[in-house]
């Protein structure tokens, strides 16, 4: 008898009911990695200065403590799992871990480290893609993001929650701390439409390209502007709060390249960061795009690769989507320079 999902129900068993025997094998193990992880979290500072800063990472990125050992937790935990290899935001080169496993791994271990200090939600992003062919190279994990067979992110905030995608919707478990297990708490999640909430770093506005100025410009106008109604804003500084919150709650995030050094292409790391979220999000009924394209359909051109990156519900991103349309149209200049020709 073919069991019927409900909340309550320990994810793995779940996972067993609705995944292929490989992908509940490696989501599982996923969750099992994320236990150490969470717990330490936990802790606070009672368990140590986890937070203590330990230099640059591969990219120059100042790691720190709990990075390194999610890292670690996360590649031990999924030995056994059937993953061949992972590709980590902590490290340059990635990890072979079975040669018989059939899927890859990309991961951020811990997204937000900037906020370990304020006891602010953190958490992990990864995706699971095939293992092409025999063997392992690095070349393997250059893949689309609509190749993607499973996507997710672990949230360690007030509770400990696994949001994850198959490919037939969203569902999210919450792990119980009194048996250490994640038990089911959401099936089928969508982003709810209509709220007025946008996720920016105003801070750095003056740096954004002017489609993003045009669009929050208008926004901040509230019910006397174009959109005629008043928006609030949103920004946590880890993505992974941003995606939980849009998914539960709507609104949008946005993170675009800027003119600042470094940032020309966007911040964000297509492979573990901006593919898993945007499967995520179109999987809940949202978009995700890097301004003009969806980003599930970008080609990586390297481990590393970053992005831009747009998402959240549908008629916000589409709308935004029309700025950046406008802007190339019109050349920018001519357009922007008369910020709101796009109040629509």
């Amino acid at each position: 008898m073919t069991m019927t999902p409900r909340v309550g129900h320990d994810l793995d068993a779940v996972l067993s009911a609705i995944a292929s025997p490989e992908i509940a094998r490696v989501l599982s193990g996923v969750a099992s990695a994320a236990l150490p992880v969470a717990n330490l979290i936990r802790w606070g500072g009672l368990s140590g200065a986890f937070d203590a800063p330990l230099g640059p990472g591969h990219d120059g990125t100042a790691q720190k403590a709990l990075d390194v050992f999610a890292d670690k937790a996360f590649v031990n935990g999924l030995k056994g799992a059937g993953v061949r290899g992972i590709v980590s935001e902590e490290r340059d080169e990635p990890v072979s871990l079975d040669e018989t496993g059939t899927l890859l791994l990309a991961i951020d271990p811990l997204d937000g480290s900037n906020n370990i200090d304020a006891n602010v939600s953190i958490g992990t992003l990864f995706s699971v893609l095939d293992a092409p062919g025999a063997g392992f190279a690095p070349a393997a994990f250059l893949q689309r993001g609509v190749a993607q067979r499973a996507a997710g992110f672990i949230l360690y905030g007030p509770h400990t929650d696994f949001m994850f995608t198959i490919g037939s919707g969203v569902h999210m478990a919450t792990l119980d701390p009194d048996s250490n297990a994640f038990r089911m708490t959401g099936f089928d999640l969508r982003i709810p439409s209509g709220t007025a909430e946008f996720a920016i770093n105003a801070s750095n506005s003056r740096y954004w390209p002017a489609p993003v100025r045009a669009y929050i410009d208008d926004c901040l106008e509230g019910d006397e502007g174009p959109r005629r109604r008043n928006f609030n804003m949103r920004w946590v500084g880890s993505v992974v709060a941003d995606v939980y919150r849009i998914v539960v709650r709507g609104g949008v995030y946005l993170y675009p390249q800027d003119s600042r050094e470094g940032y020309e292409h966007g911040r964000l790391r297509l492979l573990y960061e901006a593919n898993p979220i945007a499967m995520l999000i179109e999987q809940a009924g949202g978009v995700a795009i890097d301004g003009f394209n969806r980003i599930l359909d970008i080609s990586p051109q390297s481990l590393h690769m970053r992005t831009p990156l747009i998402f959240g519900s549908k008629d916000k991103v589409e709308r935004i989507a029309g700025y950046y349309r406008d802007s190339r149209a019109e050349h920018e200049a001519p357009l922007f320079a008369r910020r709101g020709l796009l109040r629509r």
